[in-house]
């Protein structure tokens, strides 16, 4: 069982950045391939960024590509999604996942855990 808390979201405006937290109970984190999903309003949850379980490597979404940086730190059990150039469009509730599915890294069905989510909103 892994339990996930996000942090760091807020409210910023376009062009800004913001660091979101996902802290991890449990001593098998390292074990862990971790995604970071979103979800806007009337919207599906969509793959935002995800990293293996040594953080070797890392998968983005095309609309993220350039302005966000995920990572992790397994000495902390905790990941990070760095975002940066931040637009409007950003603006959603921020989820973090866990799973070892070897399947697809990007599909969200493959995430066994979930955080509760972060707000983070974009004004123009």
């Amino acid at each position: 069982q892994v339990q996930l808390v996000e942090s760091g979201g807020g409210l910023v405006q376009a062009g800004g950045s913001l660091r979101l937290s996902c802290a991890a109970s449990g001593r098998t984190f390292s074990t862990y391939r971790m995604g970071w999903f979103r979800q806007a309003p009337g919207k599906e949850r969509e793959f935002v960024a995800a990293i293996t379980w040594s953080g070797g490597s890392t998968y983005n979404a095309d609309s993220v590509k350039g302005r966000f940086t995920i990572s992790r730190d397994n000495a902390k059990n905790t990941v990070y999604l760095q975002m940066n150039s931040l637009k409007p469009e950003d603006t959603a509730v921020y989820y973090c996942a866990a799973g070892s599915s070897i399947y697809d890294i990007k599909a969200k069905g493959n995430y066994a855990y979930w955080g509760q989510g972060t707000q983070v909103t974009v004004s123009s």
